[in-house]
C-alpha cells in the first residue's frame, strides 16, 4: 500500500509502503465530532504499548527486586515509567509527523550497513522479548494446570494464530481483547494487594531513590533489568506502527491534535501499567522480603510460598492467572512489533499471514530452544537476563528516535520542543551510562 507522507523533506529516501499496510488508516476519525468523541477513536494503541510494560519479564525482575531489596526499587519502577511516557510520545510523534514507523525511518535515513546493524539489534531485542513472554506464560500454565514446561512453551508458540483470527475482525477487536485482559489482570492484582496488606508508609519511601542503587552491583543489575523490562526497544517500533491505524490528519493542526490524543491515551495506559508493576514488587516485598524469604528468585517458588505465607489459596491462583494474562497479551504485541520491524527495515512484500508467521518464528524458535534446554530450573534467571539484554539494546532504538524527532526538516511543525529534546538526551545519557557500568560489573564477575 502506497501512502502520501505528511512531510517530504529531510529524508534521504522515501518509503513506498505504509506500516501494517492492511490495517493502515483502518480506524476512521470523524473530524466533525466534538473533541472528546474524537479522542475516543484514539483509545487503544497506548494499551497495546502498555502491555509490553507488564509482561512476564517484569514479573521476574520485580519479584526478584522486591524479595531481595524490599520496596527500595519502587523508585526505579517509577523512573522507568516516566521514561516510557517520554519515549513513547516520541514514537507517536515520529509516526504522526512523518507517516513512518521507526524501522522505516531508519531505513530511509541511514546507510545500508547502519540500517542492517540496527535491524539486527531490533531482531535481537524481539527475541529477548519473546524469550521472556514464552517462558513466563509457560510457567503460568504449569502453575495453574500442571502442564510440563516444554508443552506450555509449545502451546504459547501457537498464539500467532490467535492474532491472525482477531485481526480478521478488525484492529479495534484486537485492542478490545488486550484491554479486557488488562482489566482482569488489574483486578487480580488489586485483590492480592488487599491480601498482603502492605506497609504504605514504606511503599511511599520506596519511591525515593537511594545511593545504594549505584554502589550495590546486584541492585544495579536488577535496576537495569527493571528498566529493560519496562522501557522495551520493541515498544518504540510497535507504537510508531500501530498509531498509524488511525486515519492521519491532513493539516498541521489536525496532526497536532492527533498527537495530543495519542499521548493522552499512552499516559493513561502507562499509568495503569505502573500500578501493575508496582503491585508485583510490593507483593514480593511484603510476602517474602519482610518474612525472611528474601532469597526467593524463582516465579514457581514465589507461587508455592504465597499460600502458606498468606493463609489463602486464592492468592496463588490469581498470581498464576495474572501471569498467563500478561504473557498472552505480550505475545500478541510482540508479534505485531516483529512484523513492523521486518517490513520497515527490509521492505519485504509478503501476504499478511506469511509475514506474521515468519516474524513470529524468527523470535519464537530461539525462545523455545532456550526454554527447553533450561528445563524447570533457572527460568527466573533467564527472564531477568532477557530483560538486561533489552536494557542493553535500548540505545540502538532510542538514539535514532531522538535524532529524528529533534530534526525540524523531518518533523516539520511537530518537531519535539527543546525541553523534550533535552529530557530525551538526559535519559539517553543516563541509560547508556548505566549500560556501560553494568557491562563492566558483569565482565568483572561481580
Amino acid at each position: 500500500m502506497t501512502v502520501k507522507r505528511p512531510t517530504a523533506n529531510g529524508w534521504n529516501r522515501q518509503s513506498p509502503r505504509a506500516s501494517l499496510g492492511e490495517m493502515h488508516g483502518s480506524v476512521p476519525i470523524n473530524r466533525a465530532l466534538p473533541p472528546y468523541k474524537r479522542f475516543l477513536a484514539f483509545i487503544g494503541p497506548g494499551y497495546l504499548v502498555a502491555v509490553g510494560y507488564m509482561d512476564p519479564g517484569n514479573w521476574a525482575t520485580s519479584l526478584n527486586g522486591g524479595a531481595r531489596f524490599g520496596y527500595a526499587l519502587l523508585c526505579i519502577v517509577l523512573f522507568s515509567n516516566l521514561m516510557a511516557v517520554l519515549l513513547q510520545s516520541f514514537a507517536a510523534r515520529l509516526a504522526i509527523a512523518s507517516g513512518r514507523d521507526l524501522a522505516q525511518a531508519c531505513r530511509d535515513q541511514f546507510s545500508v550497513p547502519v540500517t542492517a546493524f540496527l535491524w539486527l539489534m531490533a531482531e535481537l531485542a524481539i527475541i529477548a522479548t519473546d524469550l521472556a513472554e514464552v517462558i513466563g506464560t509457560a510457567i503460568g500454565l504449569k502453575l495453574l494446570f500442571g502442564l510440563p514446561l516444554t508443552l506450555g512453551i509449545i502451546l504459547t508458540a501457537c498464539d500467532v494464530f490467535l492474532l491472525l483470527a482477531l485481526q480478521h475482525f478488525g484492529f479495534r477487536r484486537l485492542e478490545g481483547l488486550v484491554i479486557s485482559l488488562m482489566a482482569l489482570i488489574a483486578a487480580a492484582m488489586l485483590v492480592q494487594m488487599v491480601l498482603v496488606k502492605p506497609d504504605w508508609g514504606g511503599v511511599l519511601l520506596g519511591f525515593i531513590p537511594s545511593s545504594d542503587l549505584i554502589k550495590d552491583p546486584e541492585m544495579l543489575y536488577l535496576s537495569m533489568g527493571i528498566i529493560g523490562a519496562t522501557v522495551m526497544p520493541h515498544n518504540l517500533f510497535l507504537h510508531s506502527g500501530i498509531v498509524q491505524t488511525r486515519q492521519a490528519g491532513r493539516t498541521d493542526a489536525e496532526r497536532a491534535e492527533d498527537l495530543r490524543f495519542a499521548n493522552t491515551d499512552t499516559a493513561i495506559a502507562l499509568t495503569f501499567a505502573l500500578f501493575i508493576n508496582a503491585a508485583i514488587l510490593i507483593l514480593a516485598a511484603q510476602s517474602f522480603h519482610w518474612s525472611g524469604h528474601s532469597g526467593v528468585t524463582e516465579i514457581e517458588e514465589a507461587h508455592g510460598l504465597l499460600s502458606s505465607l498468606l493463609g489463602s489459596t486464592v492468592a496463588p491462583i490469581l498470581f498464576a492467572l495474572s501471569l498467563i494474562g500478561c504473557g498472552l497479551n505480550s505475545t500478541i504485541t510482540a508479534t505485531l512489533a516483529g512484523q513492523i520491524v521486518m517490513e520497515g527495515f527490509l521492505s519485504i512484500s509478503m501476504p499478511p499471514w506469511a509475514r506474521r508467521l515468519v516474524t513470529r518464528l524468527m523470535a519464537i524458535v530461539p525462545a523455545v530452544m532456550v526454554g527447553i534446554l533450561a528445563g524447570d530450573q533457572g527460568t527466573s534467571q533467564l527472564l531477568v537476563l532477557s530483560q538486561v539484554i533489552l536494557g542493553l539494546q535500548l540505545p540502538f532504538a532510542m538514539v535514532p528516535l531522538l535524532i529524528f524527532v529533534s530534526d525540524r526538516s523531518k518533523m516539520g511543525a511537530l518537531v519535539a520542543p527543546r525541553w523534550q529534546q533535552g529530557l530525551g538526551l538526559l535519559v539517553a545519557v543516563l541509560i547508556i551510562g548505566l549500560n556501560l557500568k553494568l557491562s563492566f560489573d558483569l565482565l568483572s564477575g561481580l
